[in-house]
């Protein structure tokens, strides 16, 4: 059984794996897998080292967590870290009840999301977690898509912002404080919003996706500074950017789950003429790129199989020469100030 690397959460007593397991996919993100599949996955990266896992209810509708619970029960409940988020609650539709205008239909059927950041919704919440999961003790809870990139709309991520604040985070908090949760922070897409939390909340943590990767650095200005100065550690989600850092890119290549656009698509073309001039596989260097930043504790690429897994295991070991980044940064296709090897 691989052994990897652990890197601290803020000033709590948790400390996760350098590379975790995002727990979307198996919840029917993307295609559709079996319960077995999902357990085989979740078993072949426990075995490659991994020992950080991240859920959601939001993930096919409480399958993730159903899922993720079961293959995790077994195994010694001090050995690893588990994340999981609120801000929705699923109900049991009745008879005739319409789904949703977003509604995802890969989820668990007859189940459907509520968006909900009150005190008394994030309990519940956490309730329900508990329930799906059938485990007593969850490490990390981290406030869900409070973000422009989920609402679409200014004026409701500002009502959901405040009502999170004034609420949800109030019953994390008492939580934490009382030794129920680990550690608490929040699950978004923006560096910008992400910043935003940070300095409204006392927060360990922050599950940034896609924002600070080989493809773009946008979270390095602000967001990131703000987070070693404050002792908060980065979760990085969407490391290949929904598929387009996984390699051999081309046209149709997805960013942010969908088609890239075209300048996206010529600079990812460019990083990886680079990376094949070194002998290094695209992948590889979009998985431990974000590594090299002292704010980042983990990287979570999803999976959809067990040769997934083992292939995101591959590509975190993988030797990538210091010359790598030095080429990168000389063609203007990395960020200067990025922290890399020397």
């Amino acid at each position: 059984m691989t052994t990897l690397n652990r890197r601290k959460i803020g000033t709590t007593k948790l400390h996760v794996t350098e590379l975790g397991l995002g727990g979307a996919p198996m919840g029917g993100f993307r295609a559709t897998i079996s319960d077995a599949e999902a357990a085989a996955l979740i078993d072949a990266a426990y075995q490659d080292g991994v020992r950080y896992f991240d859920t959601s209810p939001f993930y096919g509708y409480g399958r993730s967590e159903l899922r993720m619970g079961a293959a995790l029960r077994e195994k010694p409940r001090d050995e690893y870290v588990l994340s999981t988020k609120v801000g929705r609650i699923m109900h049991a539709m009745g008879p005739g009840e319409k789904p949703p205008a977003d509604f995802r239909d890969n989820g668990l059927p007859g189940f459907a999301p509520e968006f909900d950041y009150t005190y008394d919704g994030v309990m519940r919440s956490l309730e329900h977690s508990y329930l799906r999961l059938g485990l007593a003790r969850i490490d990390i809870a981290l406030i869900h898509d409070v973000d422009f990139w989920t609402t679409r709309d200014r004026s409701v991520l500002e009502q959901r912002f405040k009502t999170v604040m004034d609420g949800g985070f109030k019953a994390l908090d008492e939580l934490r404080k009382a030794g129920i949760i680990g550690a608490i922070g929040v699950g978004i897409n923006e560096s910008d919003t992400s910043l935003r939390f940070i300095q409204a909340g006392d927060f360990d943590c922050m599950l940034l996706a896609g924002r600070y990767t080989l493809l773009e650095q946008g979270g390095l200005e602000a967001f990131l500074p703000e987070c070693v100065k404050r002792n908060v550690s980065v979760i990085l989600g969407g490391p290949y950017n929904s598929g387009i850092l996984t390699g051999g890119v081309k046209a149709g290549a997805t960013h942010d789950y969908v088609a890239a656009p075209a300048h996206l698509i010529e600079k990812a073309q460019r990083i990886e003429v680079v990376c094949r001039r070194h002998g290094v596989e695209l992948g590889a260097a979009a998985m431990q790129f974000p590594l090299f930043h002292p704010a980042v504790a983990s990287v979570i690429p999803g999976a959809l199989s067990t040769a997934e897994v083992k292939q995101n295991a591959a590509r975190l070991s993988a030797t990538i020469p210091v010359e790598l980044w030095s080429e990168l940064k000389r063609e203007k296709l990395l960020d200067p100030s990025a922290p890399t090897p020397n």
